[in-house]
């Protein structure tokens, strides 16, 4: 019941505070930063913190498709040569947008490339929004280019600044919660997308590395890896097989076989925002909620 009234939180959250628009009577005289977000997590966050003084376009947003092998359109192209602002992920995981900013020559543009603000190499574990360090960071860095973009407008993103990140404090709340309860509990993960929350929640994945970015990266994990994966599964020491659900692969569908045959509980993740239309918390606290409830199950051996 407590879990219910926290989602339940979150929601009223989102949609009588941080995502409020204006109404019609006064949005036209609102001006209004033109924002183009790679991916919907970003494109959530950033609506948050500009309200009514930005039109946010995210773009890869399907629930049903794997954002690594997202092919962009001249839709997109447009919407990215007419953006003040546009913001990526980096580290490989949205080179597509790269190329349309470097092709637009809209040099007026301010860009926020998240891997590269973190310092991150092509190569790092491409999943920032997982991490909650970094999360915090570049919603700070986004409240800053809002205010250097629209300095008269600076007070009000400073409030919704300040909304945000205590809503984000929640998030980071209940994994402190699930670290406390379950830290070092051996879970797997048929992708590197549970890598940073695995660390924030104190979770020991035990799953090889190599399967893992292999199947992040789109090839063919190394034989052995395969091998010791099915392995950990079946021994019984595992509690929680993580699985994305928008990069799947017939060996991650036979890992997840394998999981259900051995009364492993199995939690979905997704790469971007689902449902799409619920704000970055929403969507972060149930999948949190969903592996808090399974490891719980797990621990009273049900």
């Amino acid at each position: 019941m407590v879990f219910i009234i926290a989602i339940a939180g979150f929601v009223a959250y989102s949609n009588n505070s941080t995502l409020n628009t204006p109404s019609a009577s006064n949005s036209s005289s609102v001006r209004k930063i033109r924002i183009v977000a790679a991916e919907n997590f970003w494109g959530s966050l950033i609506q948050q913190l500009g309200g009514m003084h930005v039109n946010v376009t995210s773009i890869v947003t399907d629930p049903n498709a794997d954002p690594h092998e997202y092919e962009s359109s001249s839709s997109d192209a447009r919407a990215i040569a007419n953006a003040n602002f546009v913001i990526v992920n980096g580290v490989g995981y949205d080179d597509w947008a790269l190329k349309l900013i470097s092709a637009s020559n809209n040099y007026n543009q301010t860009i926020l490339n998240v891997g590269e603000f973190l310092g991150k190499a092509n190569g790092t574990n491409p999943h920032l929004w997982y991490n909650p360090t970094y999360v915090d960071a570049t919603v700070k860095q986004m409240y800053l280019d809002l205010v250097k973009i629209d300095p008269s407008d600076a007070d009000y993103y400073a409030q919704r600044y300040a909304n945000v990140t205590t809503s984000l404090a929640q998030i980071e709340d209940r994994m402190t919660e699930i670290k406390q309860q379950f830290g070092g509990t051996k879970v797997a993960s048929t992708e590197s997308i549970f890598v940073y929350l695995a660390n924030a929640t104190g979770l020991d994945l035990v799953s090889p590395p190599a399967f893992m970015n292999a199947v992040a990266e789109g090839v063919d994990p190394p034989v052995q890896s395969v091998s010791e994966f099915e392995n950990q599964i079946e021994s019984g020491n595992v509690s929680v097989l993580v699985y994305n659900e928008q990069t799947v692969t017939p060996l991650t569908q036979q890992i997840k076989q394998i999981a259900t045959q051995y009364n492993v509980t199995i939690v979905g993740v997704t790469e971007t925002i689902q449902p799409p239309d619920v704000a970055f918390q929403v969507w972060m606290n149930a999948e949190l909620l969903n592996l808090q409830n399974a490891l719980n199950a797990n621990a009273l051996g049900q």
